[in-house]
C-alpha cells in the first residue's frame, strides 16, 4: 500500500475516533440531563451505592468491640459521646469517606444488633493482619475475605426470596459489582515483626505480605469487584507507642520518628504500589486506586504546628491525671471502675492513644486523600451530585477532546505517524471514556435503586 493510501486510512481512523468520542460525550450529556433534576438538592446522590471495607483498627467500626473486648470510655467521646467501637475519640477515615460519598456510616459485619448493611459492610477488625499471626488475633485478611463471600452469597439468596425486610437492609445483588472496595491493612504485620525480628528480617517478609494482599484483590475481582481504593501503610516509626517503648539512639529523623522503622514501611509501600500497577494491567476493566496514606500522615506530623496541633509525637489518652492506665485499660479503684484518662483538648493532638489517630487528625488526612492528589491514578471519589458538577464535567470533556483532536491533526500533518503511534495517541481517549462510562453507570444505578 502506498504512503498516500496509508495516510488516508490513518486520517479516517483519527476522524472516526474523534466522531466516536464526541458522540459518546453527547450521549452521556443527554442521559445526564435526564437525571439532573433528581440530582439537584438530593441528599443521596452517591457515585457508589455501597462500600465494602477490609482492614484493621484504623478502619474498624465495631467488630473488635463485639467479637473480642468492648472498646471502653473515653473512646468515642468527641463525636459519638460514647464508645462506638472505634479506636479513636471520634470518626475514622472510613467514616469521612462515607460522608463524602453521602452514605451512612458502615456497620461492622460482626455486629448483629440493629445493623443495616444496605449500603455496604465493614469487615475490618482491630488487630487484624494480612497473614495469619496467632500472637495477635485470629482474624486476618483471608478470613475477612471469606466473611465477605458468605455475606454476598447470603445477601443475594435472601434478596431473591423477595422478603421486603431483608431487601431493605441488604445491598441489591447488582450493587456488588458497582460498589467501592476499600482496603487498609498491613500496619500490624510490620509492627509485630519489628517487635520480634530485625528490621532486615521484616523487610524480607514483605514480598509474602504483598502476595497475600494481591491474592485478596484478585479474589474480590473474581467476586465481581471492579473499583478498589487501596491504602498503603502509615509511618509506623512515628507512632508514640513505638518511640516511647523502643527508643533508638541515633536513629531518629528530623521529626523525631524512628527512621529505620519508617524505611520498613516505605519498602512495604513501594512493593504494594508496584503490585497494584501489575494488577491494574492485568484487570483492565477494573479501577485500582493506590492511596498514599503514608505521605498524608507524615506531612501532618511534619507540619503539625502549622495546622493547629501541639506536640506531633505526643498523645491524648492514657497518661493524664497521673493515671498509669493505658487508654484501652480499666481497673477497679475503691470499688469503682476507672478508665484511662483523656486530655481536655483531643483536637490539638494527632495521636489519640499512642497508636491510633484522633478525629481531628483523621479529618485532616481524609481531606488530603479525598481530593485525589495523593492517589494513583489521581481520582476524586466525591460523587457528582449537582447540576454544577455536570456542567463542569461537560466543560472538561470538551476541553480534553479539543486538545486530543488538535494533537492528532498536528501529528498527521507534521510527523510521519505510524499505526503504533496512532494507537498511543488515542489511548487516553479510550481510557477517559471508560472511566466516564463507569462513573456514569454507577451513578445511574444508584439513583434508580429503591
Amino acid at each position: 500500500m502506498g504512503c498516500c493510501g496509508q495516510r488516508m486510512i490513518m486520517e479516517a481512523v483519527a476522524i472516526g475516533v474523534a466522531i466516536l468520542a464526541f458522540v459518546s460525550v453527547f450521549t452521556v450529556m443527554k442521559l445526564g440531563s435526564s437525571i439532573q433534576s433528581s440530582l439537584v438538592g438530593s441528599a443521596s446522590g452517591c457515585q457508589f451505592p455501597a462500600v465494602f471495607n477490609f482492614g484493621d483498627s484504623n478502619s474498624d467500626t465495631g467488630a473488635s468491640s463485639i467479637a473480642l473486648r468492648r472498646v471502653p470510655p473515653p473512646y468515642g467521646q468527641t463525636f459519638f459521646r460514647k464508645p462506638s467501637g472505634r479506636y479513636s475519640d471520634g470518626r475514622l477515615i472510613i467514616d469521612f469517606i462515607a460522608e463524602k460519598l453521602r452514605l451512612p456510616y458502615f456497620s461492622a459485619y460482626l455486629d448483629s444488633m440493629g445493623t443495616n448493611f444496605r449500603h455496604g459492610a465493614n469487615f475490618a477488625v482491630g488487630g487484624a493482619t494480612i497473614k495469619s499471626e496467632p500472637s495477635i488475633i485470629p482474624i486476618h485478611l483471608s478470613l475477612q475475605l471469606y466473611q465477605f463471600e458468605q455475606f454476598k452469597s447470603r445477601a443475594i439468596e435472601l434478596y431473591n426470596q423477595g422478603n421486603k425486610l431483608f431487601a431493605m437492609s441488604l445491598p441489591r445483588p447488582k450493587w456488588f459489582s458497582k460498589a467501592l472496595y476499600t482496603i487498609d491493612i498491613g500496619q500490624n504485620d510490620l509492627h509485630a515483626g519489628l517487635l520480634s525480628l530485625t528490621e532486615e528480617q521484616v523487610k524480607a517478609s514483605i514480598p509474602g505480605l504483598i502476595d497475600h494482599s494481591a491474592l485478596a484483590i484478585e479474589k474480590l475481582y473474581q467476586e465481581g469487584a471492579r473499583a478498589f481504593w487501596i491504602h498503603n501503610t502509615g509511618p509506623v516509626g512515628c507512632l508514640p507507642s513505638a518511640i516511647n517503648n523502643l527508643p533508638k539512639t541515633g536513629n531518629a529523623d528530623p521529626n523525631g520518628c524512628i527512621k529505620s522503622y519508617n524505611e520498613v514501611a516505605q519498602e512495604f509501600n513501594k512493593q504494594l504500589r508496584d503490585r497494584v500497577t501489575q494488577l491494574r494491567n492485568k484487570f483492565q476493566d477494573a479501577l485500582l486506586v493506590y492511596v498514599d496514606i503514608y505521605k498524608a500522615k507524615y506531612s501532618l506530623i511534619s507540619e503539625a504546628k502549622q495546622h493547629g496541633f501541639v506536640n506531633p509525637l505526643g498523645f491524648c489518652c492514657g497518661h493524664h491525671k497521673d493515671s498509669s492506665l493505658k487508654c484501652w485499660d480499666d481497673a477497679v479503684v475503691n470499688g469503682t471502675k476507672v478508665y484511662g484518662a483523656s486530655c481536655s483538648n483531643p483536637s490539638e493532638y494527632i495521636s489519640w492513644d499512642g497508636i491510633h489517630y484522633t478525629e481531628a487528625a483523621n479529618y485532616w488526612i481524609s481531606n488530603r486523600i479525598l481530593d485525589g492528589s495523593l492517589s494513583d491514578p489521581q481520582i476524586n471519589p466525591t460523587p457528582l451530585s449537582s447540576l454544577s458538577s455536570w456542567q463542569h464535567f461537560h466543560q472538561q470533556t470538551f476541553r480534553l477532546l479539543f486538545r486530543w483532536t488538535v494533537l492528532i491533526d498536528v501529528k498527521f500533518h507534521d510527523e510521519k505517524l505510524g499505526l503504533r503511534d496512532l494507537t498511543a495517541t488515542i489511548q487516553p481517549v479510550a481510557l477517559s471514556l471508560s472511566l466516564w462510562t463507569y462513573s456514569y453507570s454507577s451513578l445511574k444505578s444508584s439513583r434508580s435503586a429503591p
